[in-house]
C-alpha cells in the first residue's frame, strides 16, 4: 500500500527521501513525489507516475535541495493514477502532506471546503486534508495544533506527514489506523509508515500507538496521545541484516524468496522446539493458561494468508478434534457469527497491518473470544501490539508482492499452534515427537524440493501461452490448490482457478479441453484413489494433466500427462512441500511472459485500507 517517509535534518533529504522510498517500493504503487523546504523555505514540490526512477531521474535533472521534506509512493484507492493525484498534496505555498489510508468522510468534508472557498486540483479524500490544515493553519502560529484540530474531524484510517513553509525544522506525524514509526537519528529525526524504509539511516524507533500525533525537529522528538496528552514512547532496536534486502544472485526477489524458504523454516523453528516437542513460552507468558481454556478456535485472514488458515483447519479438526473456523478477514467483519464457548481468535498477516485483519481483531473483545492471537512476519506490527498473544513468522524481509516464504512459514507456526493445542485434547506424545521431528527435517525436504527450479522451469513453457488453468486437490491439499491459482494468476496473469477435486464433475468439467491445462497435487495420503478417478475424468476430454506427485506413488508421465514428483514427507506437512513446488511453476511461467513478477499490476504487499 502506500508508502510515507519524512526528514527534518540538518543535511540534505531528497536523496535520502528517494532512497526510503526505493525500500517501500515492495508495498505495491503507481505514482510517487516529494516536497521539501528549500534554503530560503520556499515549498517545492516533484510527481511523478510509476517508478520510483521515474521521480529520481526528474530530480537529477531538476535538482530540489532542502533540509525538510516529505515523500510518498501511492496506491490508487480515490482517482486514477496521474501527477495530479500523487502526492505530496499541497495548500497554497504553505503546507505539503503525504497520506496512507483513507478517509471516508472526504466527501462531506470537501463540500464544506469549496463552501468556504477552497478549490480542489485532484480526485483523491488525501486532498481535503490538506486544505483542513491549512485552513487550521490561519488561525493558530503551531503547525501541531492545526493537525491536531484537523485530524480530529477526519474518519476512516490514516497515516500523515506534514511539513510547511511557516515553520521550517518542523515534521509533524499522525496516525490513526494505519502505520506510521517514528526513526531516531543524531541531528535529525525521521517518520515511515515501515522500519524497513530507514534501515540506512537509523536501528532506533518509536513505535506510535493509536491516535499518536508526533512532532519532529532535528534535535526532539515529542509525542501526544489521542486525549492530547504528552507521553513518552519507549524506543525500540530493530536489527536487519544487510543482505535482506538485496536480490543477490537471482533475477527476481520472488525467485530469491521462494530459494530462502528452508532457511526461513528453520528460523521459524529455531528456539521453539527441543529434540521432541515444542515449547509454549514461544507463544508468550499467558500461552498456556489461554491453550488451557480453548475449546475452539476462529482463524481470520486474507488472501494467501487465508489459504494457510484453510490448511490449519484440517489439522486442528483432524489432529486437535476441536471446532475450526476459518473467514476471510473482509467477511468477517460484516456478519454476525457464533462464537463458541472457549474460542481463540486468530489472526495471520504478513505485514501485520492488514485493514481488514485489523478491523476483525478490533471487534473480537466485544464478542466473547476467550483471547487474540497473531501470526505475523512483523514484530513492530499493529496486530502484534493489539494482540494477547503473539507469534513471528521469522521468514524475513519478503519484498516480491506474491507471498512465499511468509506463506510456508506461517504454515509451520500454525502447525506448532495445532501440536500445543493437541497435546491438551487428543494428541498423544509419540505423535507429538513424530511432527516436531518431521517439522525439525522439514528444511532438508525444502532443499529438496527446490531442485525442481529445473523441472518447473521447462514445464512452464507448456503454460506461458494458456490464457486459463484448472488447479485440482483434495483435503487439506485443496487450499494448496487454491494458494497455487492464485500465485500463478497474480504474476503471470493467467487466469487460474482451483477446485476440490470431487466438485470437477459437478460442473466445471464442462471447461475442461486441449486448452486447459488441468494441475492436480497428488499426495501420498487416504485420497489418493479418488483423485486418480477425477484425473480419469479429465484425460477422458482430452484435457492435459500436470501432475504434482508424492515421489514415492509411481506415478509415471505418459501421452497428455506430466508427472512432476515431489519430495516425500510426513503426510500433515506435505502441503507446506507441494506449496513450494506450485511457486516455481508460477514463478517461471511469469518470467517467461517478462511480467513485473515483484510487483504485479495493481497489487500492494500490504493492504493497508478496505
Amino acid at each position: 500500500m502506500c508508502g510515507i517517509v519524512g526528514v527534518v535534518s540538518t543535511r540534505q533529504v531528497p536523496d535520502l527521501l528517494v532512497e526510503g522510498l526505493q525500500r517501500l517500493e515492495y508495498r505495491g504503487y503507481d505514482s510517487a513525489g516529494i516536497a521539501v523546504l528549500d534554503a530560503n523555505q520556499v515549498l517545492k514540490r516533484r510527481r511523478t507516475i510509476g517508478k520510483v526512477k521515474e521521480l529520481a531521474d526528474s530530480l537529477r535533472s531538476d535538482s530540489l535541495s532542502g533540509v525538510t521534506g516529505i515523500a510518498h509512493t501511492r496506491w490508487a484507492t480515490h482517482g486514477v493514477p496521474s501527477e495530479g493525484n500523487a502526492h505530496p498534496h499541497v495548500y497554497g505555498e504553505t503546507v505539503a502532506l503525504a497520506h496512507n489510508g483513507i478517509v471516508e468522510n472526504h466527501e462531506a468534508l470537501r463540500e464544506e471546503l469549496v463552501g468556504l472557498g477552497s478549490e480542489f486540483t485532484s480526485d483523491t479524500d488525501t486532498e481535503v486534508i490538506v486544505h483542513l490544515i491549512g485552513r487550521e493553519l490561519a488561525n493558530t502560529d503551531s503547525l501541531l495544533d492545526a493537525v491536531r484540530r484537523a485530524v480530529k474531524r477526519l474518519e476512516g484510517a490514516f497515516a500523515i506527514g506534514v511539513i510547511s513553509s511557516r515553520h521550517p525544522g518542523r515534521l509533524i506525524g499522525a496516525r490513526k489506523g494505519s502505520p506510521l514509526v517514528v526513526g531516531l537519528g543524531h541531528g535529525e529525526n525521521f517518520i515511515a509508515s515501515d522500519v524497513l524504509a530507514l534501515r540506512s539511516l537509523t536501528d532506533r524507533f518509536i513505535l506510535l500507538e493509536e491516535g499518536d500525533l508526533v512532532e519532529l525537529t532535528p534535535s526532539d522528538v515529542s509525542v501526544w496521545n489521542l486525549d492530547d496528552e504528552s507521553v513518552v514512547r519507549s524506543s525500540v532496536k530493530v536489527e536487519m541484516r544487510v543482505d535482506d534486502t538485496g536480490k543477490g544472485n537471482f533475477q527476481h526477489y520472488m525467485h530469491k524468496e521462494i530459494h530462502q524458504q528452508p532457511q526461513a523454516v528453520a528460523a521459524t523453528l529455531e528456539g521453539r522446539v527441543t529434540r521432541h516437542r515444542v515449547l509454549e513460552e514461544a507463544f508468550g507468558v499467558r500461552a498456556s493458561s489461554v491453550f488451557d481454556r480453548t475449546r475452539a478456535i476462529t482463524i481470520v485472514a486474507c488472501g494467501s494468508s487465508y489459504y494457510s488458515a484453510s490448511i490449519a483447519r484440517y489439522w486442528i479438526e483432524d489432529l486437535v478434534g476441536i471446532p475450526c473456523n476459518v473467514e476471510i478477514a473482509s467477511e468477517f467483519r460484516y456478519r454476525r457469527g457464533v462464537v463458541l464457548p472457549g474460542s481463540l481468535f486468530v489472526t495471520i498477516t504478513q505485514s501485520g497491518e492488514t485493514a481488514d485483519t485489523l478491523a476483525a481483531l478490533r471487534l473480537v473483545k466485544e464478542q466473547g473470544f476467550e483471547a487474540s492471537l497473531t501470526i505475523c512476519n512483523v514484530p513492530t506490527s499493529t496486530t502484534v501490539r493489539e494482540s494477547d498473544l503473539a507469534l513471528m513468522i521469522q521468514a524475513g524481509p519478503e519484498i516480491g508482492v506474491a507471498s512465499t516464504k511468509a506463506f510456508t512459514a506461517q504454515l509451520v507456526d500454525l502447525m506448532l499452534l495445532t501440536i500445543l493445542l493437541g497435546r491438551r485434547h487428543r494428541m498423544s506424545e509419540d505423535t507429538e515427537r513424530e511432527l516436531v521431528g518431521a517439522l525439525r527435517g522439514l528444511p532438508d525436504v525444502l532443499e529438496e524440493a527446490l531442485k525442481l527450479d529445473v523441472v518447473t522451469r521447462k514445464l512452464a513453457q507448456r503454460l506461458v501461452d494458456k490464457h486459463h488453468a484448472l488447479f485440482l486437490g483434495r483435503g487439506a491439499h485443496y487450499p494448496v490448490a487454491l494458494e497455487g491459482a492464485l500465485k500463478l494468476k497474480e504474476i503471470s496473469y493467467i487466469h487460474a482457478e482451483a477446485l476440490p477435486a470431487g466438485e470437477l464433475k459437478h460442473g466445471p468439467l464442462a471447461l475442461v479441453d486441449a486448452e486447459m491445462p488441468v494441475i492436480a497435487v497428488a499426495p501420498n495420503n487416504d485420497l489418493l484413489e479418488k483423485l486418480k478417478s477425477n484425473l480419469q475424468e479429465v484425460r477422458a476430454r482430452g484435457g492435459e494433466l500436470i501432475v504434482f506427485a508424492d515421489e514415492t506413488l509411481g506415478f509415471r508421465t505418459e501421452p497428455g500427462v506430466t508427472v512432476v514428483e515431489v519430495p516425500s514427507v510426513h503426510e500433515a506437512l506435505a502441503p507446506i512441500v507441494f506449496t513450494v513446488a506450485l511457486q516455481l511453476l508460477a514463478y517461471h511461467t511469469a518470467a517467461l511472459k517478462g511480467t513485473d513478477l515483484d510487483q504485479p499490476r495493481n497489487l500492494a504487499k500490504s493492504v493497508t485500507v478496505e
